[in-house]
């Protein structure tokens, strides 16, 4: 397996405008990729811990311990997030196979009970590059903010989670170095170039599908792995690892002005710059956590008029209103009412909605 060894390692807002000429958005030159069917054999978290949590203040808690992967524990565990909306999902460790498993299936089960917001919590030292990749793609399928807090960290194979979010909230120190086989067979650098070959092109994709600059891609093939190259948040943003994702906000650009307005676009867009002046670079950034960074965000957009009437989902911020999402009449898959182990009771669904009408998670 391919893996990267683990580290021990003001300005005055603009005012909204609202007489601009129509706003044509450009068509996205890259899709996120579509998940693939998920495999609901049995699976536990062999290299990390994982917490389910309904609400976004973390300095109550990372609420109740994920003890297992199977559909129907983890439904049981996710049901009373249904009432807020929202998921966090607080996860320590390596970066891994089962990890991407928990990926996988955290998004399918919060689509399958209405939880249209979802947050992964995350603070990991790196792990499989292969795994990074197959966890990405679930995020981006699904409508994750990542966020990592000033008690963690996202090394190595890590970086590659947060090219996937659909908005990154960074505090906690971010860094790469060069990929390596820990089980490799190679006897010479040839041999070593040639494994390391077999994987650029995937990674150059995903990157490239994801809105990350292919510059992560070189440093994770240069930078000495026995060395951590830490990002500046100048970096995380050049590199298109913090904030807003661009591809996803490109999708979301053709689906609110259809749904929201163009004038919403333009007013959203004017919080978007003041929301990155004043409260993820300002002055005492130093001394800032998540939590800070959201209450800021969460004041300012009160000036522009959000969360806006007519689409509070789709509204700045939206997955830290709690605000309630219609539950979906979701049953079970098939393959994983089979599967053995699963003898957690499944609450009745008591909504109309589909789960293909849960909104996407919106952001800054």
């Amino acid at each position: 397996m391919l893996c990267l060894l683990v580290s021990a390692c003001g300005r005055a807002p603009e005012p909204a405008r609202t007489n601009a000429g129509p706003l044509e958005p450009p068509a996205p030159v890259v899709q996120r990729k579509e998940q693939a069917q998920i495999d609901w054999s049995p699976e536990r978290l062999e290299a990390g811990d994982a917490w389910i949590d309904c609400g976004a203040d973390y300095h109550h808690g990372d609420g109740k311990p994920l003890l297992s992967l199977a559909y129907l524990d983890m439904r049981a565990s996710m049901q009373d997030c249904r009432a807020t909306g929202l998921v966090r999902l607080r996860y320590k460790g390596k970066v891994t196979a089962s990890f991407a498993a928990l990926a996988e299936r955290s998004g399918k089960v919060a689509t399958d009970l209405g939880i249209g917001k979802r947050i992964l919590d995350i603070d990991s030292g790196g792990g499989s590059v292969e795994a990074a990749i197959r966890a990405g793609d679930a995020i981006g399928e699904n409508d994750w903010t990542i966020w990592v807090r000033g008690d963690s960290v996202c090394h190595s194979a890590c970086v590659l989670l947060l090219a996937a979010g659909d908005m990154r909230v960074i505090v906690g120190p971010v860094g790469v170095h060069r990929m390596i086989r820990v089980k490799s067979t190679a006897t010479s650098r040839k041999e070593l170039g040639e494994e390391l070959r077999r994987l650029s092109d995937e990674l150059r994709n995903y990157l490239e599908r994801n809105g990350a600059s292919i510059e992560v891609y070189d440093l994770m093939t240069t930078v000495p792995n026995r060395t951590l190259r830490i990002l500046t948040d100048a970096e995380l943003e050049q590199f298109g690892l913090s904030g807003a994702n661009a591809v996803e906000d490109d999708l979301d650009r053709i689906r609110l002005a259809r749904r929201c307005g163009i004038e919403f676009l333009q007013r959203r867009d004017t919080f978007r710059r003041a929301y990155e002046q004043q409260c993820v670079q300002p002055a005492d950034a130093n001394n800032q956590d998540v939590a800070e960074i959201n209450a800021c965000g969460l004041a300012l957009r009160l000036r522009y008029g959000f969360p806006d009437p007519k689409c509070p989902i789709e509204s700045p911020m939206a997955e830290l209103d709690g605000a309630v999402l219609a539950i979906p009449d979701a049953t079970p898959p098939a393959d994983a009412a089979a599967a053995p182990g699963e003898n957690a009771a499944v609450a009745p669904a008591d909504g109309n909605a589909n789960a293909g009408d849960t909104p996407a998670v919106a952001h800054p």
